[in-house]
């Protein structure tokens, strides 16, 4: 590695660094709009999937395929993202990507029957898959290191905001219009994000540059189907698995066989490649492996509690979605104010330190989450969200910006797709894990819990004549009153069961980012005097 004199002032004759012809700043609200429009539609949908089945004559089970698509498409073209963009041009693979989100958005809304709609999601996800990682690379490039910091910021509020603030609007569009406006609303964004990106941004020199190497060589065509078949066999896994009752289903079984095999050949092939797809030869560097390690898992705990609080509201509280999506929306707004703090402060100070504070403060704010119960009121529910992003704030911009360290520059588009589709995966194989655990966990408490209520239990027994005498005084007959009241005994340890499962997953989470803190130090220290991308 080149000496700290030497990064810092260029020899004579070398070119300058490039910059910008707009404000950095202009340059990251333009690719953060449509980037905060695509992680928005991966959840503003959910809540909209009653009446999408309703509108177009579909089960409840049969409109899942309306999220699982568009997720299977957008985790297809993560890993190849970074690929197409030098491949086309970031600029003009980052507009493509507009036009195809835009217009299969407007399908959507016009779609006449749920095949109809399905497809234009998965024209959808191919679109919005490439997004965010060309924002980011956009952003590294655009940015001088010591600023980069801040422009992380930027996209983490739009990363992190948006599957916050999904519940609340899809409710609301839903409940006030029609779902098809959830699809209509991306058009207009779309158009001025499309126009801004053409008049604003631009590509670096070195693009010109790569592009060339990408067609003088090879280009790796297996690659990119082993890839795309892993990732969606995958993908499909993950979304499916639990509704299918995991591996007693012989088509998940076959499923997640393709996607291991796949994937276990597509990285044998990258690493065998001149010109991969993925490269991930990357990963042999310690700080970008920590990196993708800690994104990956920052992912599962984002994604997971996102979908966590307003599950436990709905299911066991009996919140309308609307309501309990908005019980996130208070935790969005501390990040928008949090965000810009901590871009300034990683500038300034290790990002290991900010890291491990980060994941600590999350295990406490995830540790006093596991006193979550059915008689909490809103506000406590909104405020176990707002502890939990308080930490993730300080996790999410000291890890993108230190998988850049010691890096060169032509690697920005790699980096940013790999540490994509990291929290991507994460957050499916997190959602999986939740939706499985609660589950599974809640049958282990019911088993334990039933087994109090036999007729040989004189605290049971005094339980049940309490509540029939209770019902026969509110006007119930006797001979009704006792079934009533084991009716309402077994609710309440159904409910108490679901609880106890919800405090055992909450209480892993706290574990795992505890136990992440430390790993942090394992993680290089730039040398004094280097900045975060000095080796660009």
């Amino acid at each position: 590695m080149a000496d700290a004199t030497t990064l810092e002032h260029p020899a004579a004759g070398a070119p300058a660094p490039w910059k910008p012809r707009f404000n950095p700043w202009i340059v990251a609200l333009t690719v953060t709009l449509a980037t905060f429009m695509e992680v928005l539609d991966t959840s503003i949908a959910n809540v909209a999937l009653p009446h999408i089945a309703g509108g177009l004559s579909a089960s409840t089970d049969e409109a899942t395929w309306v999220l699982t698509s568009y997720l299977v498409a957008n985790a297809i073209i993560l890993p190849v993202s970074a690929w197409l963009s030098v491949l086309m041009g970031r600029k003009r693979y980052y507009m493509t990507c507009v036009v195809i989100f835009t217009l299969s958005s407007f399908l959507c809304g016009l779609a006449p029957s749920l095949s109809f709609l399905v497809l234009f999601r998965i024209i959808q996800g191919l679109g919005g898959g490439g997004l965010a990682t060309s924002e980011q690379a956009i952003l590294a490039d655009t940015f001088s290191p010591e600023k980069r910091g801040m422009a992380f910021a930027i996209y983490g509020m739009a990363v992190v905001m948006a599957p916050a603030v999904g519940p609340t609007l899809g409710g609301w569009i839903t409940d006030n219009y029609s779902w098809r406006w959830i699809f209509y609303l991306n058009v207009p964004v779309g158009i001025i994000s499309l126009y801004l990106t053409h008049k604003i941004v631009e590509d670096p020199p070195y693009m010109k540059t790569e592009r060339k190497k990408i067609l003088n060589n090879s280009l790796d065509f297996i690659g990119l189907a082993l890839i795309s078949v892993g990732i969606g066999c995958l993908q499909i896994v993950l979304d499916k698995g639990q509704e299918q009752d995991w591996f007693d289903s012989p088509w998940i079984i076959s499923l997640s066989i393709v996607a291991v095999v796949t994937i276990v050949w597509f990285v044998f092939n990258e690493l065998k490649h001149s010109n991969p797809i993925l490269d991930v030869r990357l990963l042999g560097r310690r700080n970008f492996a920590m990196a993708v390690f800690m994104m990956f898992i920052l992912g599962m705990v984002l994604f997971a509690t996102t979908v966590l609080i307003p599950q436990f509201l709905q299911v066991l509280m009996g919140y309308s979605a609307q309501t309990a999506g908005q019980a996130l929306s208070v935790g969005a707004i501390v990040l928008v104010v949090l965000m810009p703090l901590v871009g300034r402060l990683v500038s300034r100070i290790d990002a290991r330190y900010m890291i491990a504070f980060g994941f600590s403060a999350t295990a406490l704010a995830l540790w006093h989450m596991t006193s979550i119960n059915t008689q909490i009121d809103f506000r406590t529910a909104m405020m176990f969200r707002v502890y939990q992003t308080m930490g993730i704030g300080f996790i999410f911009i000291p890890i993108n910006t230190i998988s850049y360290v010691g890096l060169p520059q032509n690697k920005s588009n790699q980096v940013a797709g790999m540490t994509n589709l990291a929290r991507n995966l994460g957050g499916s194989i997190g959602i999986a894990m939740l939706s499985t655990w609660v589950v599974r966990l809640s049958q282990k408490h019911q088993a334990m819990l039933a087994a109090h209520t036999s007729s040989g239990d004189p605290l049971f027994t005094q339980r049940i004549e309490g509540l029939a005498r209770s019902l026969t005084a509110q006007g119930v007959p006797a001979n009704r009153a006792t079934a009533q009241a084991y009716t309402i005994i077994g609710h309440t340890i159904s409910g108490q069961a679901a609880t106890l499962a919800y405090v055992d997953v909450i209480s892993i989470g706290a574990v795992l980012f505890i136990c992440l803190a430390p790993l942090a130090f394992l993680m290089q220290k730039p040398p004094k005097g280097v900045k975060a991308a000095a080796a660009h």
